[in-house]
């Protein structure tokens, strides 16, 4: 039956892939990736020929109507992104509601994503927790520390390594310099690390020693 596939592909180690994700995207008719040339070395590696097509943050709303249409006529796509589970923090939202809201079947597979293993290895309470992703960059971020500053579940964001400092900074100064904060960077890379400490603990490491990679930032809540 023609569905939309969303493959979790690793967010850095390439064993980080189960066997189902494998055989669904050498069996589906087309895999919608957000970078070609990044998804085309995971395909490489385990000899996987599908047809590929760029789907990404600047295509996806000119690109999902069709798409909808294609596997509404018999057709099987398999959405990825670069690293980790589609439409969390990247692009795959528009498309699976497109897709659900047309009737079509949508599969998502379990598999890779940054924020779990982050928050398990902070050794904060994960039994309740909010995931925020990215900040805004700029209009709200300041009301959103304010929210987040009363939250009292344990609060999980992305960030780049060049905004890190400002995102730890804002931290202390919202969320108060005692805050727990646990930073997980590179995670299932060569060079994986996990920083824990108070917020400013955190942000004297980071000052003395600039992040590189992909970053998880893990906050306790306020008790």
């Amino acid at each position: 039956m023609s569905k939309l596939y969303l493959v979790p592909t690793p967010i850095g180690n390439l064993e980080d892939i189960t066997l189902r994700a494998i055989r669904i995207l050498k069996e589906v008719d087309h895999i919608l990736a957000e970078d070609t040339r990044t998804s085309g070395k995971l395909l490489k590696h385990y000899d996987i020929s599908t047809p590929m097509h760029s789907h990404h943050m600047h295509n996806e709303h000119k690109t999902v109507e069709g798409i909808v249409h294609r596997i509404q006529a018999g057709e099987t796509f398999a959405l990825i992104s670069d690293a980790g589970t589609p439409a969390i923090s990247d692009p795959g939202f528009l498309l699976t509601r497109a897709c659900v809201e047309a009737g079509v079947e949508v599969d998502c597979l379990p598999g890779a994503t940054a924020f779990v293993p982050a928050l398990v290895n902070s050794g904060f309470p994960n039994d309740k927790f909010v995931f925020e992703g990215f900040l805004p960059v700029k209009k709200g971020r300041q009301t959103r520390l304010n929210l987040l500053a009363e939250e009292e579940r344990t609060i999980i964001f992305y960030e780049s390594p060049h905004k890190l400092l400002k995102t730890l900074s804002q931290f202390v100064e919202y969320f108060g310099e005692d805050r727990p904060v646990s930073v997980s960077r590179e995670i299932t890379k060569m060079h994986e690390e996990t920083i824990r400490g108070t917020a400013t603990q955190v942000l004297e490491h980071y000052t003395a020693k600039p992040p590189k990679g992909e970053i998880v930032v893990v906050v306790g809540g306020k008790k």
